[in-house]
């Protein structure tokens, strides 16, 4: 049985989903469906079966996410092939051109299934039919799109067009026509005919294949991604493409570079749950509702309400609505999103009203994920911040120091070992250390248990970037 390399594009934002998906941990890496995040989903989904066999995976993500990725893969007993990191977000074509070129250096007859990682398909044996169908025009050259079934007049997605007459070719369709997001009235009339499908953004090629469609409709980007690749380098078990090449290409998108000009395109109708949960309207719409039309999390309680969304992330904060009806409200620890549902594809718009204002939490999760563990600030005022760190089995921050600040670190959970200076020291749950202003340190969890340590920083200036590495298990110095 032939295998089939699954491409996972996990280098997006997500903004529409503000105030849980944010710059620093987008909606991809967060559990918003179920107890896996979206990614880890997407990568199962992706995993071999009885009936396909699946090549170990290649993710296209960035600097920030590349041990978010790994985390999320190992908790799933899971190790990619190539994470590939993109110097520069560059769109869907470079990311596309590059893992095709990735998986044909391999195996010249790589066939290469590529879905982004924010999308929620429940019913893995029915997608898993469909790749079936898919594969069988692969071999004739093909390049073969998912198309999913419209089943109201969305304006958030854009269209493929498909050729009717004559019924399908082994179950799928000549693509005539991309259309990009319409208006409800043309969408209307789209649906009427029956001869429009969602464009879902997963396809299906042989790598050699879309090679040859770069070269003939993008050879710019084919050289270059070509080169990013060929001169990139090896990163603690990452590829790390090389900027300079890839900082040249363009940022266009598969659809635009290659699939509109392509003339050997298929779509595979796809017609059970799919949903790319592009903004909170999508989220409330595949969730699971109460009676009255309610999605509640567990902290959340809705009262005389109907068709809203109540949602808050935290155990120790509590959400409640009264008399509400067709409304979204997020409550994260740091801000708060109360929005009408019908305009719930406008929480872009929110988030570059507080980048213009330097607002912190437009790009800042509560949680700062490292590849050591993450922390979280506690409490802050002008001269102090109380944080709580989280340090994973066997990891280590780097040995570093500030000069603006002093800490002081209590051990709430396992056993830390602090080294302050020449001096190297273990201390257990209840036991406390001063880190002196200037001092170098570093704080290490030798255990096969998490560690947990309160952190009370004192000084005139308490950023991160107030930090001098000398020492580090992750290459960031």
């Amino acid at each position: 049985m032939k295998s089939i390399y699954p491409v996972i594009l996990a280098g997006g934002s997500g903004t529409r989903l503000w105030p849980l998906s944010r710059k620093s941990y987008p909606k991809q890496f967060s559990n918003f469906v179920g107890d896996l995040s979206l990614f880890q989903q997407s990568a199962l989904r992706l995993t071999s079966f009885d009936t396909i066999k699946f090549a170990p995976h290649i993710v296209l993500t960035n600097d920030d996410y590349r041990f978010t990725v790994s985390d999320q893969l190992k908790a799933l007993n899971l190790n990619a092939e190539n994470i590939l990191i993109e110097p520069y977000a560059k769109n869907t074509a470079p990311a596309i051109a590059v893992a095709s070129l990735c998986a044909y250096s391999q195996d010249r007859d790589a066939i290469l299934l590529v879905a982004p990682s924010d999308h929620l398909i429940p019913e893995n044996e029915v997608f898993h039919s469909a790749i079936k169908v898919g594969l069988s025009h692969t071999s004739e050259e093909k390049l073969v799109t998912f198309g999913i079934t419209p089943t109201r007049p969305e304006t958030g997605f854009g269209y493929l067009r498909i050729c009717k007459s004559g019924g399908p070719n082994k179950g799928a369709y000549e693509v005539l026509q991309f259309i990009e997001k319409p208006n409800h009235t043309t969408a209307m009339k789209m649906i009427k005919t029956k001869s429009f499908l969602w464009n879902s953004g997963i396809f299906l090629f042989k790598a050699a294949d879309m090679i040859n469609a770069f070269k003939k409709y993008s050879p710019d980007t084919f050289h270059l991604a070509q080169d990013a690749l060929n001169t990139s380098e090896k990163d603690l078990g990452f590829v790390r493409l090389n900027s300079k090449p890839w900082k040249k290409i363009g940022a266009k998108s598969i659809d635009y570079t290659i699939m509109e000009k392509a003339n050997n395109l298929m779509a595979v109708p796809y017609t059970s749950q799919w949903s790319d949960l592009g903004d909170w309207s999508s989220v409330w719409r595949d969730t699971e509702k109460d009676t009255l039309g309610n999605v509640v999390s567990n902290s959340a309680h809705a009262i005389d309400c109907s068709n809203s969304l109540l949602r808050a992330e935290s155990k120790s904060q509590q959400l409640v609505g009264l008399g509400l009806d067709n409304i979204v409200a997020i409550a994260m620890p740091d801000a708060v999103l109360i929005a009408n549902k019908d305009k719930a594809q406008d929480v872009k718009k929110v988030v570059t009203h507080l980048e213009e204002g330097n607002i912190l939490q437009s790009k800042t999760f509560p949680k700062d994920y490292r590849p050591w563990g993450w922390f979280e600030s506690l409490a802050i005022g002008d001269v102090f911040q109380v944080k709580r760190i989280f340090v994973k089995a066997g990891a280590a921050l780097s040995l570093q120091s500030h000069q603006h600040r002093s800490e002081h670190w209590v051990v709430v959970q396992g056993t830390a070992e602090v080294t302050i200076g020449d001096k190297v020291m273990q201390l257990k749950e209840g036991q406390s250390v001063f880190v002196p202003l200037g001092a170098r340190h570093r704080l290490a969890n030798n255990e096969k248990i998490p560690l947990q340590i309160i952190e009370v920083q004192i000084g005139s200036y308490l950023g991160e970037d107030d930090i001098i590495r000398y020492e580090d298990l992750y290459s960031r110095i």
